[in-house]
């Protein structure tokens, strides 16, 4: 198993859920730019429900203090994985721009 298969698995048991491209169904797949833009809206909608249980904990409304740091811990996880992802898009189109035709 590949690290990003680990990353991808442990993204997946804290309930964010995130398309894998699957090689033997490519034609059927769901497209890249559809992919990233899921994800880019679950890691908003993440480190708003985050923002929302800190506001709720400090507020004194009922949130508890584990489960404003696991809603934290989910948004900075999402947020490690995008930005990761990006990286990689970055040094793969750079790579690419070097090559010599």
């Amino acid at each position: 198993m590949t690290g990003v298969q680990h990353v991808l698995n442990a993204v997946s048991e804290m309930g964010v859920s995130a398309p894998v491209a699957n090689p033997a169904t490519q034609q059927g797949g769901v497209p890249f730019g559809d992919m990233l833009q899921s994800m880019v809206t679950e890691t908003r909608d993440l480190d708003t429900k985050a923002q929302q249980a800190v506001t709720g904990l400090m507020n004194g409304s009922g949130v508890e203090v584990h489960d404003a740091m696991i809603a934290t811990e989910k948004a900075d996880m999402a947020f490690e994985l995008g930005l990761q992802l990006r990286n990689k898009a970055v040094g793969a189109y750079q790579q690419m721009m070097s090559m010599q035709f």
